[in-house]
């Protein structure tokens, strides 16, 4: 009894009719209209106050509510009263207008039994109740049985008089009934009618992509700038510590270098955090420029040497004559490859580094020797290798690292033609 009367009553049959009603109130405007063009066939300008007038008012406005479900809102607009009313799982309905003729049918359909079976629900909820309320009262109410109101006669026999309140009662029983079945049913056709369709789920596996890659881009940016920092003004620090009594020229220099590095990083922390900054037109902010090859070498590897680490470095091309795109790529590949020396490779490493073009391709190769135990399990890497090779292979390259004739050696080749 107890689960009979939840199915009947419970909270989420109530909303379910009140999702109903919704339909029914969203079907007034096309039964009005229905009621225009029937009125005249019926010889009465009062339409509803006939019953057949009424659901041939209403079967015309059907169609006119079939056609309006075209316009892209309706499928945005029904899934988000579905999801408030129904109790149907986010997951199985549809995000954002349909895109495909396929889908606007469903979503077609949906809206018409929505209003369809909302108007009919609608209709008994405003009628029932007042008269399941009367024949309740009639039998403590003899006023209500006076012939003069147009009673029927049979109001004043005793066999009615004892049935009419269970007649009332089981009259509001059936409407609860057809309203949770009308709702029920609804709730179980939303997912095959607004769930989403293969499109839909492919836009949003490509949303899902692209917000995954901007994070990843992020992280990539985030880890060897702010890495490749720390890095160096650690062993800056560190090396400062060590001659602090009896080299404070070497101490003054380390620290200028340290002020450098650090206000240089948070220039760039400002660049790659501009990808989240934007304004509320979705225009992006002005953040500090991406550092290149061409113009932030220098300082790259003048810093690096200021933290201890011997570079060789020749550049046998003009870093100024690379697409803007490679040149910023490769000097995060170059910022890398030293951090991961700085990182691995002890007091005393050196490393040599060679930029050339290779035909088409540009070629950076950095080797150094293979850290020594007491140095390779220093704590920050783990992450730079692969960032390394996402980078090559967003540019269509390729990035090769390894240890080779007790030498530690990154090869990296990206393409030229067709960057920008």
């Amino acid at each position: 009894m107890k689960a009979l009367a939840a199915a009947l009553f419970g909270r989420r049959t109530r909303r379910r009719w009140i999702h109903l009603i919704l339909g029914g109130a969203l079907a007034m405007p096309y039964v009005f209209v229905g009621s225009v063009v029937v009125g005249p066939l019926f010889g009465d300008s009062n339409v509803f106050g006939s019953l057949g007038a009424q659901l041939s008012a209403f079967a015309v406005g059907l169609p006119l509510a079939a056609i309006t479900a075209l316009f892209p809102l309706t499928r945005p607009m029904s899934v988000a009263a579905v999801r408030a009313l129904c109790g149907v799982p986010d997951e199985a309905l549809a995000e954002g207008p349909a895109r495909t003729r396929a889908a606007r049918g469903r979503t077609v359909a949906w809206f018409t039994l929505h209003l369809g079976l909302g108007g009919v629900v609608s209709g008994m909820s405003l009628a029932l109740p007042p008269f399941a309320g009367f024949l309740i009262a009639l039998p403590f109410a003899p006023a209500l049985r006076d012939r003069g109101s147009g009673a029927p006669a049979f109001f004043d026999a005793p066999w009615w008089l004892a049935l009419s309140p269970f007649v009332g009662l089981a009259g509001l029983v059936a409407l609860a009934g057809c309203a949770a079945a009308a709702g029920g049913l609804l709730a179980r056709w939303a997912p095959d009618l607004l769930g989403p369709t293969p499109a839909d789920r492919l836009a949003a596996a490509e949303q899902r992509a692209a917000d995954l890659a901007v994070r990843n881009r992020l992280a990539r940016e985030l880890h060897d700038s702010v890495g490749h920092a720390l890095s160096a003004v650690t062993l800056q620090a560190s090396a400062a510590r060590r001659v602090l009594d009896h080299d404070p020229e070497f101490v003054r220099e380390a620290l200028a270098a340290i002020e450098d590095t650090t206000r240089r990083t948070v220039g760039e922390l400002d660049a790659v955090l501009g990808v989240l900054r934007e304004t509320g037109d979705g225009a992006a902010r002005p953040t500090a420029p991406a550092p290149t090859l061409a113009a932030d070498l220098d300082g790259l590897l003048r810093r690096t040497q200021a933290g201890g680490l011997r570079v060789a470095a020749a550049v046998d091309m003009d870093p100024g004559a690379l697409p803007p795109l490679v040149s910023r790529e490769a000097y995060r590949i170059v910022q890398e490859a030293l951090s991961n020396a700085l990182r691995h490779g002890g007091d005393d490493t050196s490393v040599t580094l060679r930029i050339a073009l290779d035909g088409p391709d540009l070629a950076v190769t950095a080797e150094n020797p293979l850290p020594s135990r007491s140095t390779a399990a220093r704590p920050g890497g783990g992450h730079g290798l692969r960032g390394i090779a996402d980078r090559a292979r967003l540019l269509g390259g390729t990035a090769d690292a390894g240890p080779r004739d007790g030498t530690w050696r990154l090869d990296v080749r990206l393409p030229l033609k067709g960057q920008q």
